[in-house]
């Protein structure tokens, strides 16, 4: 693989949380705190942000690479994105930076993704205790939210069904993700996180604004549901 830029990736956005608990979503409620309409899910822009990563790096970068992302400024339902890089797809060690700029102009949201020379040993899962979700979801405050606290693990099955739906709807048909044995898209971990808070704790209308990823081994889905590869 050679140095170059990324792939320039246009896409129209798609508001895909107009149903979501999450108001900031709606369209009254967004015009309410002065935006123009419901707010693009961050998680939507994220997956649109990793389409020419993958393009680029493949199967590499969704098993070991990271991600910084930060949401500046919101896209809303029917704007064209422009996708871009001005560094990256290069060998192993590489760090690439995407933009997302609305096509009126304006930057939305950059990252900065790296491919690094070996994958990161992943922590032992005996450090991650699963736990029932709560009946009654206590306040989104700072005790609530301890370092170290444990919360409820949603489980939501990434099956073939479930990965066309999550496809369809961020707009993304890369030959990875299709197929038996394919690739979960890495935005669905995303959702995944955003779903553990908003399940654990009770929240207002709010504002994904930024998030630090990093693969610690590629999952794919089969017939059966999902697998991940050790």
């Amino acid at each position: 693989m050679t140095a170059g830029a990324l792939p320039e990736y246009r896409i129209k956005a798609r508001n895909t949380s107009t149903q979501s608990e999450n108001a900031i979503h709606h369209d009254d409620v967004a015009r309410s705190y002065g935006f123009a309409g419901g707010l693009v899910p961050g998680v939507t822009v994220y997956a649109y942000v990793t389409h020419p990563l993958v393009a680029a790096w493949g199967s590499d970068w969704l098993e070991r690479g990271t991600a910084s992302v930060r949401f500046t400024k919101p896209l809303f339902e029917g704007d064209e994105a422009l996708v871009a890089g001005p560094s990256g797809a290069g060998a192993d060690g590489a760090t690439a930076t995407v933009s997302v700029r609305a096509g009126s102009g304006g930057g939305c949201s950059t990252a900065t993704a790296t491919l690094p020379n070996a994958r990161t040993s992943a922590p032992h899962p005996a450090g991650y205790v699963a736990a029932p979700l709560p009946v009654q979801r206590p306040p989104a405050v700072a005790s609530n939210l301890a370092v170290g606290r444990v919360m409820g693990s949603p489980v939501n099955r990434y099956n073939a069904d479930a990965a066309a739906g999550w496809l369809d709807k961020v707009d993304d048909h890369l030959a990875l993700y299709g197929g038996p044995g394919a690739y979960v898209h890495p935005a669905f971990y995303l959702d995944q996180a955003n779903k553990t808070l908003s399940q654990n704790v009770r929240l207002g209308p709010w504002i994904h604004v930024g998030s630090v990823i990093r693969h610690l081994g590629g999952a794919r889905h089969f017939f059966g549901g999902l697998h991940a590869v050790e």
